[in-house]
This record gives C-alpha cells, sequence and structure tokens, in this order.
C-alpha cells in the first residue's frame, strides 16, 4: 500500500460568476483525504478536464445535472492512479478514469472508477479523444446530425476538443466537404494542414457568414454547433433544404449576463425543413462501445490526429477553465496534477 497524506489539494467554488467567471469565483484549498469505505478506491489523480459545460454547473439554475455547491469541491472527468484499494475490481495501481477531478485526492465507488490502459493510449486520450469529447462528437454527427455520405459539414469551434474529432470523423465517413471555423490564422491552419478539413476560417477576420458563404459556395447540409449566435444564424442561412443541425454548446454565450439571444432567422428552419437536435452524450451511452473501438482503431491506424493543451498544477485548474471559455486552447484543454 502507498504512503498517503493527511491532506490533499483541491478547488472550490468560492462564489457563483456574474458574467465571465474570475480567479475570485474558486479557491484553492488543503482538505482532509477522506476515508476509504468497502468497495471503494482511493485514487491519487494524475491529470483532470476542465470542460464548457461546467460553467452552466456554476449557476444556480436547473438542468440536467445539479449545479456546483458554492463552498464545495467542484468535479469533472479525471484519470488516476489507485493508492487504496477496498475492491476487488482495482489493484493498487491500476489507472482509473472517473469523475471526481478537480482534487488531489478522490475516493470513488468501484463502479465509478474505469480502468484504463496506459500502453493503449495516455491517460489524457481517455478525457479527449477516447473520452466524453470524443464519444460526443461521434454521437452528435452520426446520430444527432444523421450524417450521410456525401454531405457537406459545418462545424463551428472547429479547434476545440469535439470540433477537431468531428471533422475528422466526417471525413472518414464519407463528406463530400468539412469546413470549420476557428479564433485565429493558426487554428485556421492546424485545421487546414493537419487535420484535412477542406476549407476553414478565421470568424474574428470578416463577416462570419460571407466568409462561410464563400467557404461553403453550394450550402450546407450537416451543421455541428459549438457556438450557438452568429454562427448558427450563419449556417441557418446557408443550409440546404432538408439540413440537419447537431446542437452541442453555445460557448460564446454561456457567459452573457442578460442570457443568450435567439437566432435572428430561424425562419429558416421552417422554410427549408431544417431539423435543429439538441443532444446530450448521456443520451448514446448505448454507443459508448462502438465509439471506443472505432476510434481506438482510427488512432491506432494514424487516421485521427488530436492536440492536447496542458496546463500544469492543481492551483491552475481556475486559470486554465477560464482561458478554454476563451478558447486560448487548441484540441483539449487539460490539467496536468502529478506524473
Amino acid at each position: 500500500m502507498m504512503t498517503v497524506p493527511s491532506t490533499g489539494t483541491e478547488v472550490r467554488l468560492a462564489a457563483r460568476p456574474e458574467g465571465w467567471p474570475t480567479a475570485g469565483n474558486f479557491s484553492v484549498v488543503q482538505a482532509p483525504v477522506p476515508a476509504v469505505g468497502t468497495g471503494q478506491v482511493l485514487v491519487r489523480n494524475l491529470v483532470m478536464s476542465v470542460d464548457p459545460y461546467m460553467r452552466g454547473r456554476m449557476n444556480n439554475t436547473r438542468s440536467y445535472v445539479p449545479p456546483f455547491a458554492v463552498g464545495k469541491v467542484l468535479d469533472g472527468g479525471a484519470v488516476g492512479r489507485v493508492v487504496v484499494s477496498k475492491s476487488p475490481r482495482h489493484s493498487v495501481g491500476d489507472l482509473v478514469l472517473h469523475g471526481l477531478g478537480w482534487r488531489e485526492y478522490a475516493v470513488v465507488g468501484a463502479a465509478g472508477a474505469v480502468t484504463v490502459d496506459p500502453a493503449h493510449a495516455p491517460p489524457g486520450a481517455y478525457l479527449g479523444v477516447l473520452g466524453m469529447p470524443g464519444h460526443a462528437a461521434y454521437a452528435g454527427l452520426l446520430k444527432a446530425a444523421e450524417f450521410r455520405p456525401g454531405d457537406t459539414v459545418f462545424v463551428s469551434g472547429a479547434a476545440g476538443a469535439v470540433g477537431s474529432l468531428v471533422g475528422q470523423i466526417a471525413r472518414l465517413c464519407g463528406a463530400q466537404r468539412v469546413i470549420g471555423s476557428a479564433g485565429s490564422a493558426e487554428k485556421v491552419a492546424y485545421l487546414t494542414e493537419e487535420l484535412g478539413f477542406d476549407a476553414a476560417f478565421d470568424y474574428k477576420a470578416g463577416p462570419l457568414l460571407e466568409q462561410l458563404a464563400k467557404a461553403a459556395p453550394a450550402g450546407i447540409d450537416v451543421y455541428f454547433d459549438n457556438v450557438g449566435g452568429d454562427h448558427l444564424d450563419a449556417a441557418l442561412a446557408l443550409a440546404r433544404m432538408g439540413a440537419r443541425f447537431a446542437l452541442c454548446g453555445t460557448v460564446s454565450q454561456i457567459n452573457e449576463k442578460d442570457g443568450p439571444a435567439g437566432p435572428r432567422n430561424l425562419v429558416q428552419a421552417i422554410a427549408k425543413g431544417i431539423t435543429l437536435r439538441g443532444f446530450l452524450v448521456s443520451s448514446y451511452a448505448g454507443l459508448k462501445d462502438e465509439f471506443t473501438a472505432r476510434m481506438g482503431g482510427w488512432l491506432a491506424e494514424g487516421r485521427i490526429s488530436y492536440r492536447e493543451t496542458v496546463v500544469k498544477g492543481l492551483e491552475n485548474a481556475p486559470a486554465a477553465f477560464i482561458d478554454m471559455l476563451r478558447g486560448a486552447n487548441t484540441g483539449k484543454m487539460l490539467v496536468r496534477i502529478a506524473d
């Protein structure tokens, strides 16, 4: 059994954000390492995820998942090493994926700790390309958007953890054309030169609708929305008859104090028979094995590429989260807690 200290670092929600979160909305504290009960394991976290959905949980509103509690430690995806086990399912030294990030040490029920193989992929990959973002990209494109070979696909936030995978999956599954938007010239080059997008543009560099129209002169069949706002408006304007939209996120609007503005041209959905389908990854839990097998195969064959933006130190998790919301990351934003 490994030596475990009496206390560990954790990050708590100090106050609910009003608009954009700041460092003052978080507190980094030392807390007692909890006792391990029968059927549980104590995990020392190695790497954790910060994701856009976490911003919604900082508001005191009812949703598909309870809000974070003020004064309590936050949570989210993490991979760590088992240091104490009172479960027959896990041994000390196992690497496990679980949902209690934002802390150095976590006590996890055996059913909530999924063993992962570091020989198959690095720990961070299980929080990105092989984890929830990859699952969201796969299910959102192929099921929520009902992708068909020959489709022209537009992805907003295309250099992020989800969007970067959506475009590649579309290409591998027979898209006629894949288009992405991103927030810098460097990210645009990443999409076209490394990930194989047919076209991409910097939405900050000019009128969004004009840039999308140039990239998709014949219109779009599928829109994968990570951004909302003006991106959704532009996609509605350029959608073909019977287009299908998968609504995954609204990162451009989640920090607005006055709430998001609705699409100005939603009438396009009526006139063109557009399907707009919001989705949660949990709604497609039955696809997990299929996704894991196909994505694992694509990775092994070198047909999928991914990047990670890694911030070191649990104390820097709040800054990493805020930077992620502002688009500072390319690919998956991760916080490395320990080696």
